[in-house]
């Protein structure tokens, strides 16, 4: 069965089980658009299995005419690849399994980064769904850290690989660093978002669980790097950022309506682009848990180190 989206054609969601996946590269280190799959938790095993292999070799995936999903059809279909973590460590918009991000200013979250790299227990996979899309931006652009490491010259890889990054939500989450603006227009500010204070430590390579693969474990929470000072780190996170984010290895997405985007966080970052002026914007995230450890090759190699200190505004 195949089903075809354009400017002439009703989107139409194809019944599960409706025919083989279909996976077609849109990148040529990063990205896939599969067909054939309605997203919810009635997926049987094999379809799941394909999805998840998928997810593995194109690091995101998207899901297009998925207009019937809602809060709880995605976080079912999320379930089907493993157990779930909660919305957010320090952040609550009301939900204890759904993120929601929203924006009118063309702020976003627009700095790259992987989700969550300051907790100990990384997530593995997360699940993002259009909710309110502006009629122009607000495009997202994922970025493959396993072929950026694997780029490397072999002098880079070899201090990588016993290097150690200090990670912290201490940051402000949706400030114009460039602009020097401070405005923050999601619909959580940045005392929540610091709420409870962490500093985890993390192997710079990390080695996926599923795949062996190595990647870069970098992006806006990296504080320092373990045993450099700060004008060493800041010169070494940007040559090693800069690799991460070359074009050639980065895919951009438009939103559509009915729009679904997974990726693999253990394998990518992602930045949204702050570009569509005051309009308004809604995605929600649902995130799969990832494993406790974080695996390298490096002297230090048992597991990442986390230490939340508790501000005066804790929740907990």
């Amino acid at each position: 069965m195949t089903i075809q989206f354009d400017a002439h054609t009703e989107h139409v969601s194809p019944p599960a089980g409706a025919g083989p996946v279909r996976v077609r590269k849109v990148g040529g280190r990063i990205g896939a658009v599969v067909e054939g799959v309605r997203l919810d938790g009635s997926l049987d095993e094999s379809t799941v299995a394909q999805v998840r292999a998928a997810l593995l070799e194109h690091k995101v995936l998207f899901f297009r005419g998925q207009h019937h999903l809602d809060d709880d059809a995605q976080i079912a279909f999320a379930e089907l690849l493993g157990p779930l973590t909660t919305a957010h460590p320090t952040v609550n918009t009301g939900s204890a399994r759904v993120l929601s991000v929203k924006a009118d200013r063309g702020m976003a979250a627009n700095s790259w980064h992987t989700d969550v790299t300051f907790v100990d227990r990384v997530p593995a996979i997360s699940v993002l769904r259009g909710v309110t899309l502006p009629a122009y931006g607000g495009t997202t652009n994922w970025a493959n850290t396993v072929t950026a490491f694997e780029s490397l010259p072999a002098p880079l890889k070899a201090l990588v690989e016993s290097l150690w990054a200090v990670h912290t939500n201490a940051y402000d989450y949706a400030r114009d660093t460039e602009s020097g603006e401070d405005d923050d227009d999601s619909n959580f500010k940045r005392e929540e978002f610091e709420s409870i204070k962490y500093e985890t430590e993390h192997p710079v390579v990390r080695v996926h669980p599923e795949t062996g693969e190595r990647s870069l474990v970098l992006g806006h929470f990296v504080k320092k790097f373990v045993g450099l000072n700060s004008s060493e780190s800041v010169a070494l996170f940007k040559i090693l950022q800069d690799r991460i984010t070359k074009l050639e290895n980065t895919v951009r997405w438009t939103w559509e309506a009915g729009d679904v985007a997974m990726w693999d966080n253990r394998a990518t970052q992602h930045c949204a682009v702050a570009d569509f002026d005051t309009q308004p914007r809604e995605m929600r995230r649902i995130t799969v848990a990832g494993d406790a450890r974080s695996p390298s090759t490096g002297p230090r190699a048992s597991s990442a180190r986390a230490t939340p200190t508790t501000s005066p505004r804790s929740t907990t």
